[in-house]
């Protein structure tokens, strides 16, 4: 039998990291078949069957899912359709990987957990960085060098060029998630600092975190939305070691990464982005070829997927935090 996957909305998200995902993963496994699409943009819909090679597109998703009855759905919709959209796609019963973030607040977060709980529906939430191949060696490297008691600090710089978003917050969440994977740690406490930058008729800050982790760790987050240029960087400190990581995202210099490790004050590893990644292409190196692959492969073996929604509900309650301009989140 044949392992049917549809997917929801067809914009510029699901264009970029997704489609060449699933198209893929479909070229590795001959019993995948790549069912249906939908958006509500028929033009949209359509160009995305042909490009990725759907058998069928819709306008109407439970027209889509109710015909088509896939064994997998990809949720890739506005970040404000996303709650509702996933609890209607749970009450069918159909497994779903939704984009992050998982809703825009605690209550959201909750009623999709709810939700996917009362009717059993398998899940995950898209944190593409969880599936970087560079912030997963990094992580591997991390754990076989270091006690978690003995990592100290970790800084992450998240930059971006003259992005003038309403809500950044949905930006942000990147980097609040993946210092709290890295960590393997709740956060335990977070001050938040807000710079006006100046910008005419706008509320744009850069937004500043210091935070204490469960672990003991600290942490200090900078993201600053229309500075000179699309950087993630982060650096870890522990007990004797350095980590040094430039992540590939879209458009950065950084490109294709690189990951430095120090002991002693010599360079122990020295590695690019390219000789940890088993494809050159951004979706592979930016974890979307990997974080689909890890949902289709949990769901065909009937194992609950580990990056679930409720996995990803601290950093959606800290990034509410960035969205409403509070001072303080303490769990």
């Amino acid at each position: 039998m044949s392992f049917k996957i549809a997917v929801i909305g067809c914009g510029h998200m699901a264009t970029e990291g997704h489609g060449p995902s699933f198209r893929k993963y479909a070229s590795i496994h001959s019993d995948v078949e790549l069912t249906a699409c939908c958006d509500k943009n028929e033009t949209a819909a359509a160009q995305f069957q042909m490009k990725f090679g759907f058998s069928r597109w819709y306008t109407d998703w439970e027209e889509m899912l109710d015909t088509e009855s896939p064994d997998a759905v990809s949720l890739v919709v506005p970040v404000h359709l996303t709650a509702e959209l996933f609890i209607r796609i749970c009450e069918k019963g159909f497994p779903v990987m939704t984009e992050k973030p998982p809703g825009m607040n605690r209550t959201e977060a909750l009623r999709m957990i709810e939700a996917a709980k009362r009717f059993g529906v398998p899940n995950q939430a898209a944190f593409n960085r969880r599936h970087m191949p560079l912030v997963n060696k990094m992580k591997q490297q991390l754990s076989a060098t270091l006690d978690p008691s003995d990592i100290h600090h970790i800084r992450y710089d998240l930059s971006r060029v003259n992005r003038k978003d309403a809500d950044f917050s949905t930006t942000a969440i990147h980097g609040i998630d993946t210092v709290k994977h890295l960590l393997g740690s709740d956060y335990g406490h977070v001050r938040f600092r807000y710079q006006d930058v100046g910008e005419p008729g706008s509320d744009i800050v850069n937004i500043y975190m210091d935070c204490t982790f469960e672990s003991g760790a600290t942490a200090q987050l900078n993201f600053c939305p229309i500075s000179g240029g699309v950087i993630e960087r982060a650096t870890v400190h522990g007990r004797g070691h350095s980590f040094h990581m430039h992540l590939p995202v879209w458009g950065s210099p950084d490109l294709p990464g690189r990951l430095i490790h120090m002991h002693s004050n010599e360079v122990l590893a020295d590695l690019s982005g390219s000789d940890i990644t088993d494809g050159e292409e951004l979706f592979e190196t930016n974890g979307f070829y990997a974080e689909n692959a890890s949902f289709f492969d949990d769901i065909r073996a009937g194992r609950r997927p580990v990056d679930d929604i409720r996995s990803g509900l601290q950093s959606v309650e800290i990034a509410d935090c960035i969205r409403r301009r509070l001072e303080e989140y303490a769990p």
